[in-house]
């Protein structure tokens, strides 16, 4: 257990370092003048000359050397600051502590709601692997991760908002705004837990111990409570905390369709406004998380089997 966490002590300095030299040159890379493109963000495009730019560039340094920023970056960040929004003004930490947690919100409802959706079509279906159920599944499943995202979104938006009036199209503050995006990243989610689940419960069931158990004469029920939902849990769990990471990285397009004010939003608005600081704490931040995503996964793999091991990556 000791050398797991110094292993992911390790693993989290190496991605802070390589997250924020990306992040910097990334950023130093896009073209057009920063200076211009903060005071745009600040004032409005409309409100913007180069005086305006000009007093953008003293008032930040933006004239100093690539390597002094990065520096000075790396003192904060080491004083555990992350500096400051160059076009709000707020504390990175103040904007990301909001954005993160509206991202949170919609990320677990979408992972709680396709929990209830595939994992329990797809233990049925592995208990009567090559049945009517299990073809159903393959096609229902294969069809629905070849939809895009976006796509899936705007067609849960023309049939349950535009053609039958049920939900609200967009918004955030209502317990109904959650249901169509998080309804839309849930069915993409939802396909695969069901192919994971039904793989590996079609593993158990063929195996040699749960024959054993029908020649004992446990029920169907008895079997699959003591020996089938705690062999396929490591497979299951292990898919979903990296689900989980996907999705609070991944909803930048989902929170764009439907107006929701998460960090996948907020970090393309700062990448457009050269927020450097702003896209920096926030790219650090996500990357730290799934590392702590990742450990959380093998110690809850390690309660559910001892003979799992580190599953994670």
């Amino acid at each position: 257990m000791r050398r797991a966490i110094l292993h992911r002590l390790a693993q989290a300095v190496m991605v802070a370092l390589l997250v924020g030299v990306l992040t910097f040159l990334m950023m130093q890379s896009l073209p057009g003048d920063m200076a211009f493109r903060i005071a745009a963000g600040r004032y409005g495009y409309d409100n913007v000359n180069a005086q305006a730019a000009e007093a953008v560039r003293q008032e930040l340094g933006l004239d100093r050397p690539a390597i002094a920023a990065f520096g000075s970056w790396l003192w904060d960040l080491m004083r555990l600051d992350f500096g400051t929004s160059v076009i709000s003004g707020a504390p990175v930490m103040t904007e990301i502590r909001h954005q993160l947690g509206a991202s949170l919100q919609l990320a677990g409802a979408a992972l709680a709601l396709s929990l209830v959706i595939g994992p329990p079509i797809g233990i049925l279906a592995g208990l009567r692997a090559g049945g009517l159920l299990d073809r159903v599944l393959l096609v229902l499943s294969t069809a629905l991760r070849s939809v895009p995202q976006f796509l899936m979104g705007l067609v849960l938006i023309v049939l349950l908002s535009i053609q039958l009036g049920w939900l609200p199209a967009a918004g955030h503050g209502r317990a109904e705004h959650f249901i169509l995006p998080a309804l839309t990243l849930a069915l993409g989610l939802a396909a695969v837990s069901a192919r994971v689940a039904r793989d590996a419960m079609a593993r158990v069931a063929g195996s040699p111990h749960y024959a054993f158990g029908r020649w004992k004469g446990l029920s169907e029920a008895q079997m699959l409570r003591r020996h089938g939902l705690r062999n396929i849990g490591v497979a299951m769990v292990t898919y979903l905390g990296l689900q989980f990471a996907m999705l609070v990285e991944g909803v930048v397009v989902i929170e764009a369709i439907f107006g929701w004010p998460g960090i996948g939003h907020a970090l393309v608005h700062a990448i457009f406004g050269r927020d450097v600081p702003m896209v920096q704490g926030t790219a650090l931040l996500l990357g730290l998380g799934f590392v702590l995503l990742n450990a959380l996964v093998d110690l809850a793999a390690r309660w559910i089997d001892p003979r799992a091991g580190g599953v994670g990556t």
